[in-house]
């Protein structure tokens, strides 16, 4: 499910496990480093992307509830959560080195995903 507000779920899987479920069920891979950055009562995800998306960074928040309000740092650009262009699922068939590079005049078909 995609937007806002998704299910997730956080457990240890064996190895073995996780060996396979990567072997049968991904393709392509995403690579980014993820930074955990501390703002006033939450803490933001900072994905620093790699390979074909290098140069994107994407933050966001945890939040217990989608109205819950949040101290937003200034170091936050544009808010993209809607944008489906910046969810995993479309990184992986449309990189970001193949936008164009403005947020104003996007080169997108969300149909396409």
């Amino acid at each position: 499910r995609l937007g806002a507000q998704r299910h997730e779920y956080e457990y240890s899987i064996p190895l073995t496990d996780a060996n396979e479920m990567l072997d049968t069920l991904c393709g392509a891979i995403i690579e980014k480093t993820r930074h955990l950055v501390p703002f006033g009562a939450h803490l933001w995800e900072v994905d620093e992307f790699h390979g074909d998306n290098s140069g994107l960074i994407v933050a966001e928040v945890e939040l217990t509830a989608v109205n819950e309000a949040f101290a937003r740092p200034d170091w936050v650009g544009v808010e993209v959560t809607e944008d489906a262009r910046y969810y995993n699922v479309a990184l992986v068939s449309k990189p970001y080195n193949t936008w164009n590079q403005t947020l104003t005049t996007p080169e997108w078909d969300e149909r396409e995903y």
